[in-house]
């Protein structure tokens, strides 16, 4: 049974996104976010667009009242806007500043130094989709599994810097969803990043865990190949805390053993763990979260 009720797709026309793409460009950042103000408070107004983060604002916020729960939806489509005008900002003017602890800098250093590879495990949380800029001064290849619906027009900031990729996109819409390719990379020691918190495909690839009070499916596609190839995880998070600016946090570090095999049930506790990580910074940052539809089972 299929169980993906997310699309990547804008619910900006071409004409709103390049709207913004222009004011960055001759006029700035800050332009930008006076626009985006009067952007967020129409689209809040909208029942549709409310109706999206419904099922997450319900579960984060369950005794919020109507006016409060207004309130908490602005702040949520506010923040994302944020991080959409940042990445467009990262890539036309080149502002961007991520920092990271070097705690959690040596820990993924020390990681990669064992020879196996490792797992980038994120969701879809913060300034996620301009992580991989944090990772310019680590000289090992990078590759993300990522897919694009032909109808999405979201540029990401590479793009917008009109320079290649800083990754190599493994589509899990590909052969064998991608995992030989995910494989290879792993095996010759390569970065692998996936995000861990949306189901694609069928719901025999997934497990069913607790978050926010209720059980949502997630994939377990990470655990796995952790389990065949012996590379660790390192669950990061990517937080917005100010104008161009994120902080890389590693909130876990998951070591899958080896030989668990096909049986799903094998990868519960792994992907408890993430659900706990991802669960832990939501509630610490509630307007940072960005899965903008029901995925909760019941």
């Amino acid at each position: 049974m299929t169980h993906q009720r997310w699309t990547s797709r804008s619910i900006g026309s071409r004409l709103q996104h390049g709207t913004f793409y222009l004011l960055l460009r001759t006029l700035g950042r800050r332009p930008a976010y006076v626009l985006l103000f009067f952007v967020v408070l129409w689209y809040t107004l909208r029942p549709m667009t409310r109706a999206r983060s419904a099922p997450y604002l319900a579960r984060r916020f369950p005794k919020a009242g109507r006016l409060q729960r207004l309130r908490h939806c602005f702040l949520l489509n506010w923040n994302f806007g944020l991080t959409l005008v940042d990445r467009a900002a990262s890539g036309i003017l080149g502002q961007i500043s991520i920092t990271a602890s070097q705690g959690d800098e040596q820990a993924l250093k020390t990681l990669l130094g064992e020879g196996h590879g490792l797992i980038l495990l994120t969701g879809h949380f913060g300034c996620w989709q301009t992580s991989s800029a944090g990772l310019d001064g680590v000289k090992t290849p990078v590759h993300v599994l990522m897919h694009r619906a032909p109808d999405d027009i979201d540029r990401q900031h590479f793009e917008h810097a009109g320079t290649d990729a800083p990754f190599r996109i493994i589509d899990p819409c590909g052969y064998l969803g991608g995992s030989i390719e995910m494989l290879d990379a792993l095996a010759k020691g390569h970065i692998l990043g996936i995000m861990g918190d949306r189901t694609f495909g069928n719901d025999r690839n997934t497990v069913s865990v607790p978050f926010l009070g209720g059980d949502v499916r997630l994939p377990f596609s990470a655990y796995r190949l952790a389990s065949v190839t012996g590379a660790p995880i390192l669950v990061f998070f990517s937080s917005r805390i100010g104008p161009g600016q994120a902080r890389h946090e590693v909130a876990r570090i998951i070591r899958v053993p080896r030989g668990l095999g096909r049986t799903r049930e094998n990868y519960l506790p792994y992907a408890r763990q993430f659900a706990l990580a991802l669960e832990e910074m939501v509630k610490a940052n509630p307007y940072q979260f960005f899965n903008f539809y029901d995925m909760w089972e019941n």
